[in-house]
């Protein structure tokens, strides 16, 4: 795009020096003043909000928002939240910088990926979509100029924590070209990002830094040019653990070659990439074209947003500061959490009636959590405050148990904010909260703060909860034959002891066995609490920064075994249990006979979730949220975390041929919905050709309730094995009672395409498709039939076109 008011990149790159280029490599980027280049910085994290940069709105996780299956809605929030990065640049414009890292395109292959909150979904066509979305929301609709400059993560085939640097994501050429590039294509296609960041791990054994789909593929996408950031730290793992380089200069430039544009590396510190460079100029390892091409590409951005220009000719320049978590913002917020709520199961208990007595129960009841990526919420409202005040009786309990420790006859002191001491006199309770695998946190009952070990090793009692890169706060309790029990602190893998003036430490060598004397059985205060109520809402989950995050894959999907307890207490003790469940990702929650009468899910929700959630259950509005993932009854369905051949072991929705526990696109209304006269705007179709599809749609139920139409296709016959089902378009409709609305939904016939390895494109064959049209991915209403011919003759590109593959 030409720019008649600030510099082109190619005139700033001509004047620029050899060591101010090298400069502007890093993420930091030190300003230029003799030709007004101010300083700047890639990496402002925005995944669901602005983070790390004080107070901001708090939306729901990505994954929650998804499962609104709502582009206009995703989009909006996109916006919101580009309007608060810009807010905040303009306050401090050298510590928040407008390229923002967001969204997380990798599709959510595995629902034990330790990020699964990140992204979108296991289908990459609707990640594709709901992404761009999102992006289109970041960057503004101006046509020169960006709001912020979105950037896609991570290239490439990233879904494990577990040695993420040093494992290899192995993908057959179809898995790549049908399943991993699709996601980041898309909103590259469209416009909406301009950048990406490349992955911490191996693909087929090269580096993601090093691979060579950067140039060679996702280059190719986009009409303009693409930033391509790198991860921190992860240049450095070329030549750290990795190993696949023999030192850190060969390793960078490496790097550069590939199309690695921004370093993230060593903080703020742009020092040693500079020195890096400078070696590798000087061994010929790179050349001042390298570097020119990636300097480039930096300008190209930073013209874009406005950075080089005039005042007054940035469109973005003038936002005001009181747009963070101003009114509208704080009221999307709330939009986005109420259409984030799933519905699982409802046997008639919800929505509840006006007069209804509830008992809000669980550790998750009146708590908001947020995750490594949220930001700083000006307030937060949970479950039980979201129902307060609008039902007549409403009380709450955590279900933790509560105990108190001792050692011989002294017992556990905590003074509020200083070391925890042994001593005489009453001793502290603790409430003990489990969040699965055996990890607990420990909760000073008087005050509500948590117990973590300074990096001295002092227990104190000072946290607002488990969080920080490295938790400290998590612990387990293992018992031993003689009644006691040693208190062992994860994050440094040593038992608690006490030192000479009796304050408790971690790094004593000497552990402690301590005594745990219970005070409050929290699953019996619970049931008691529900008995007395009309219906026992269990608010269940995890915790965001425990047992699942950045760092750390689950090990199974199983609820928190102390959860599970609580559950089945209060069921025990009201029947009418609603199970609300609040995660980062899907758990095994067994089987219809198990589960209580009504179910609900959403992802953690931000700082509007309880009046979101609330809305749904009053039925002041219908759960018109639906699945992304797949909800598996067993881990024993899942193939190996490491295994990224979907095709080859059956894997996601698409291929998976077992019985979900709740499958891709499930989700209930209020409302019934009657599916009925299905059509298509023809019966056959040539590859690359649209074909319409509608449905008619009735609201036969009592309530007014919004449908998430969804369109899926099969091929019934192939050459290779292709999926079980795969989604093609869908349509939200709203509906009030005895209405109906005819639906249209649009099939590409393009999307029909398989990568043939042996013509190094996509190909689609002469074949029969079945057009399903339903609910669900599995709860099909109505089934048609489009023969699709003369694709098999030519490969075709993604955008329909007939050729050579881009």
């Amino acid at each position: 795009m030409t720019d008649p008011v600030a510099p082109r990149p190619d005139d700033l790159l001509a004047r620029l020096t050899l060591p101010e280029k090298l400069g502007l490599l890093h993420q930091w980027q030190a300003p230029v003043p003799r030709l007004g280049l101010p300083a700047f910085r890639t990496g402002t994290e925005a995944l669901h909000g602005v983070a790390w940069l004080g107070e901001a709105t708090v939306f729901p996780q990505a994954i929650g928002l998804a499962t609104s299956w709502n582009p206009d809605l995703i989009r909006a929030v996109g916006a919101a939240v580009g309007d608060e990065v810009r807010a905040k640049h303009q306050a401090d414009p050298g510590r928040v910088g407008l390229n923002v890292w967001a969204p997380v395109v990798n599709p959510l292959r595995d629902p034990r990926w330790g990020r699964n909150e990140e992204g979108w979904s296991e289908d990459p066509w609707l990640t594709g979509r709901l992404a761009t979305a999102y992006a289109h929301g970041l960057r503004g609709d101006h046509p020169t100029r960006l709001r912020t400059a979105p950037t896609l993560k991570h290239f490439l085939g990233y879904n494990n924590e577990t040695d993420r640097a040093v494992t290899s994501s192995d993908l057959p050429p179809r898995v790549l070209h049908e399943y991993e590039l699709p996601a980041f294509r898309a909103p590259l296609a469209a416009g909406a990002a301009v950048a990406v960041m490349a992955s911490y791990n191996l693909v087929d054994g090269v580096p993601a830094h090093l691979s060579p789909l950067i140039d060679g593929e996702l280059r190719g996408w986009a009409d303009d040019e693409v930033l391509v950031v790198g991860d921190a730290g992860a240049v450095g793992n070329i030549a750290g653990v990795q190993a696949y380089l023999p030192d850190h200069v060969t390793g960078f430039a490496a790097a550069l070659r590939a199309g690695i544009d921004s370093f993230t590396e060593d903080d703020d510190d742009p020092g040693p990439t500079v020195a890096r460079f400078t070696e590798a100029l000087a061994r010929g390892l790179v050349t001042e074209s390298d570097v020119d091409r990636a300097v480039r590409r930096i300008l190209s951005v930073r013209t874009r947003l406005g950075d080089l220009d005039p005042p007054g000719h940035d469109p973005y320049a003038g936002v005001p500061a009181d747009v963070v978590n101003c009114p509208a913002h704080r009221e999307l917020a709330r939009e986005a959490a109420r259409q984030s709520v799933v519905l699982l199961r409802n046997d008639g208990l919800l929505p509840l009636a006006p007069d209804t007595r509830v008992a809000v129960l669980g550790p998750l009841a009146d708590t908001v959590l947020t995750d490594w990526y949220s930001g700083t919420p000006p307030y937060a409202v949970s479950a039980y405050r979201g129902l307060l005040g609008r039902l007549p009786d409403v009380r709450t309990h955590c279900g933790a148990d509560r105990i108190t420790l001792r050692v011989g006859d002294r017992a556990v002191r905590c003074v509020d904010g200083a070391p925890l001491v042994l001593g005489d006199g009453a001793p502290t309770e603790f409430d003990v909260v489990d969040w699965g695998q055996g990890v607990v946190a420990l909760r000073v009952a008087h005050h509500g703060r948590y117990v973590g070990a300074q990096d001295s090793g002092t227990l104190v009692d000072d946290r607002p909860g488990p969080g920080g890169w490295v938790v400290r706060e998590t612990f387990r309790l293992h018992h031993r034959p003689d009644g006691s029990a040693l208190l062992h602190h994860l994050a440094t893998g040593r038992h608690v002891g006490v030192d000479p003036e009796g304050r408790l430490r971690v790094d004593t060598g000497d552990p402690a066995g301590f005594t745990v004397d219970l005070v409050v059985d929290g699953a019996a205060e619970a049931a008691a609490l529900a008995a007395a109520a009309d219906v026992a809402l269990v608010v269940l989950g995890n915790h965001p920064m425990v047992n699942g995050r950045e760092t750390e894959d689950r090990a199974d999907l199983a609820l928190p075994s102390g959860q599970q307890d609580l559950l089945r207490a209060v069921r025990a003790a009201n029947p009418r249990t609603v199970l609300v469940l609040t995660s980062s990702y899907p758990y095994a929650v067994g089987g219809a006979r198990e589960q209580p009468p009504a179910v609900l899910w959403s992802a953690h929700g931000g700082q509007e979730h309880g009046n979101g959630l609330a809305d749904v259950l009053l039925g002041a509005a219908d759960p018109g949220g639906r699945l992304t993932q797949t909800w598996y009854a067993d881990t024993a369905e899942l193939p190996d975390l490491l295994d990224y051949d979907v095709i080859g072991a059956d894997a996601t929705y698409l291929y998976h041929r077992g019985e979900p526990l709740y499958p891709f696109g499930h989700g209930l209304s209020y409302a019934a919905f009657d599916y009925a006269d299905l059509r298509l705007s023809t019966a056959t179709a040539h590859a690359g050709e649209e074909v319409e599809v509608s449905v008619e749609v009735t609201n036969t139920g009592r309530h007014p309730g919004t449908e998430v139409v969804q369109l899926y296709t099969r091929q019934r016959r192939s050459r290779v094995k292709q999926p079980l089902r795969q989604l093609r378009d869908f349509a939200r409709v709203t509906l009030d009672p005895g209405c109906a609305a005819r639906v249209t939904l649009r099939l590409r016939t393009a999307d029909l395409a398989w990568w043939d390895e042996n013509r190094a494109a996509t190909v689609v064959e002469d074949a029969v498709h079945s057009v399903l049209v339903g609910r669900s991915a599995r709860d099909v209403r109505l089934v048609g039939a489009l023969a699709v011919t003369g694709g098999d003759a030519a490969p075709v590109t993604t955008d329909g076109r007939s050729g050579a593959a881009r």
